[in-house]
């Protein structure tokens, strides 16, 4: 979760949501990324939809069976749709995102079988996320 949020912090010193995520298959980081919706002026950019892209281009396939993401916020209904496309077996969240989070709207998106693992570095994901939104208010 520290690469996660390593992630999140750049996302924030490039004026994004700051939003990370890691994927790690069999103990090696297949992928880094951060939001980039304002970077890319697409509003699908999120962290975990590049990770995704990025550990399917490293693994060459769609599935990424024995891979773990790390995401320092609860991943949206968009994101978990992704997530659960390309099976992954476990997901790792730093803070629930009340507003947005799959948890609330669509809490059957994930595989059936992936594992689910909240609140790992809870504060520090959370603090990040209101002192950015503090910010732009």
């Amino acid at each position: 979760m520290q690469l996660a949020l390593a992630e999140a912090r750049k996302a924030l010193a490039e004026g994004e949501i700051p939003i990370g995520a890691v994927i790690v298959c069999r103990d090696r980081v297949i992928a880094r990324a951060h939001n980039l919706t304002e970077t890319l002026c697409d509003p699908t950019a999120h962290a975990e939809m590049q990770a995704i892209t990025m550990a399917a281009n490293e693994l060459g396939g769609k599935y990424l069976l024995d891979c773990t993401l790390y995401v320092t916020v609860e991943p949206c209904v968009m994101c978990a749709g992704a997530i659960g496309w390309a099976q992954l077996p476990q997901v790792v969240y730093g803070c629930r995102d009340e507003k947005r989070g799959f948890i609330s709207f669509a809490p059957k998106a994930l595989h059936p079988k992936a594992v689910l693992t909240g609140n790992v570095l809870e504060d520090e994901c959370r603090q990040m996320m209101q002192d950015f939104f503090r910010q732009k208010r």
